[in-house]
């Protein structure tokens, strides 16, 4: 029987959900912040989550909190130096005005870039890139487009550092980074494969070596300028791409010795940012700040706040009680799958933070709800933060899809994608044991 306390859970975790549907809305608007900071005080001061609580959950969090940042800056760093326009470069030279071979390309540098710095990077440098290059070769630019959105959310599976969903799942996990790393490999590979096998056969027709116009899957032609004249050379920066590989490398041999990820990042942070610190100090560190993106590393830490009362709520014991007791393989079918309907219905950050203490006591549920969270929100745009930025991004760039668009071709891969990658993930665990 429910109980007044019971009822009144359920309604404060119904009522702190919807606000953070409403921050994550309010993204693309005003800083979510100024929605889920003022929230979470005010869940603090009624006494519907203890202060204590909070403050520890936003302690917890500051470790990836800080690494993100980090990473943000670096992200920046390497944009202001070239190594996106390289990277076009080299799309523009290896694909031979093939739109096959520019996706195939594609899926390999957006899987590459999301593995290392993150899903974020892929989406607001990587796509205008690769919009460009389409546009170049006089390919059609919705599969191009469509392939950085995907990527960067299937794509982020592979290493504790893609995605801050990972990152907030690192621990629970109790794996080390190459161990980690080692069980979602099969995954992410599974992933990638299907992915692009079924955006082949979705954009067959806009796939063809020759186009009139380019019309996207529902039929709406987009409207897109004339291909751009041929781009100058660019130069390969060589050290920045030297540093990024040292940094992975750096992730994985400083973790065994219990250097926190978040100290390295901020060290490869302050290494990639010197030189331009060095020449002009002032504009360096504004640009560190912008980088940084303050307001978000804010809202992250207000929504940690803002879901407690839903994870130790009634709502949190009722999908508590969803989550099977092992990693079998229909437990982390399972899993995968509450974890993919949660991202679209609350977005994934959220769903991560109310998942991870009813999987944490099984390190393979714990690798199944991330498959979960990162592949799932390729079904619809309130799937993910990264989402909702890359249809701002394309509507610069290009015509953005509409919701329908989006959907129906999520409809299509996030089964087959996740589906295969549960498996492989689970062949992984079974191998592992």
């Amino acid at each position: 029987m429910l109980t007044t306390d019971s009822v009144a859970g359920c309604l404060v975790g119904v009522v702190a959900l919807l606000v953070v549907i409403a921050a994550t809305l309010a993204a693309q608007r005003v800083p979510a912040v100024a929605v889920a900071a003022p929230v979470a005080a005010l869940l603090v001061a009624l006494g519907l989550t203890d202060l204590d609580s909070a403050v520890d959950e936003v302690l917890a969090m500051a470790p990836t909190i800080g690494f993100l940042a980090a990473m943000l800056v670096i992200a920046e760093v390497c944009a202001r130096e070239g190594v996106f326009r390289w990277v076009g470069s080299v799309l523009a030279g290896w694909s031979r005005s093939s739109p096959h071979r520019l996706l195939r390309i594609v899926f390999v540098v957006a899987a590459v870039t999301t593995a290392i710095l993150s899903l974020d990077t892929t989406i607001v440098l990587l796509t205008p890139v690769a919009v460009a290059t389409a546009r170049h070769i006089g390919a059609r630019v919705t599969p191009i487009a469509f392939s950085s959105a995907h990527l960067a959310n299937t794509a982020s599976t592979l290493m504790p550092v893609s995605n801050l969903t990972n990152l907030l799942a690192f621990s629970a996990t109790g794996l080390s980074f190459l161990g980690f790393t080692g069980l979602m490999l099969a995954p992410w590979v599974v992933g990638i494969a299907v992915e692009y096998l079924t955006f082949r056969w979705f954009f067959a027709d806009a796939l063809r070596e020759t186009a009139p116009s380019d019309v996207p899957a529902s039929g709406t032609p987009e409207t897109e300028p004339a291909p751009a004249p041929e781009p100058a050379p660019v130069h390969r920066p060589g050290l920045l791409l030297v540093a990024l590989g040292l940094l992975l490398v750096a992730f994985v041999i400083a973790e065994p010795f219990g250097v926190p990820l978040a100290a390295v990042a901020g060290v490869g942070a302050v290494v990639f940012a010197l030189p331009g610190l060095i020449r002009s100090p002032l504009p360096a560190l504004r640009d560190a700040a912008v980088a940084a993106n303050i307001p978000f590393l804010g809202f992250v830490a207000a929504l940690s706040v803002v879901i407690l009362p839903v994870r130790n709520g009634p709502l949190g014991d009722w999908i508590g009680r969803m989550i099977p007791s092992s990693s079998t393989l229909l437990g982390i079918l399972v899993v995968a799958l509450v974890a993919a309907a949660l991202a679209n219905l609350v977005n994934n950050l959220p769903a991560t933070l109310l998942l991870i203490p009813l999987v944490a006591h099984d390190p393979g549920l714990v690798l199944a709800m991330l498959l979960g969270v990162n592949i799932g929100p390729n079904l619809a745009y309130f799937g993910s933060l990264a989402n909702l930025l890359w249809r701002e991004i394309m509507r610069k760039n290009a015509a953005a899809p509409t919701s329908r668009e989006y959907l129906r071709l999520g409809a299509l891969t996030v089964p087959v994608t996740l589906g295969a990658a549960v498996i492989a993930l689970w062949a992984g665990l079974s191998v592992a044991r």
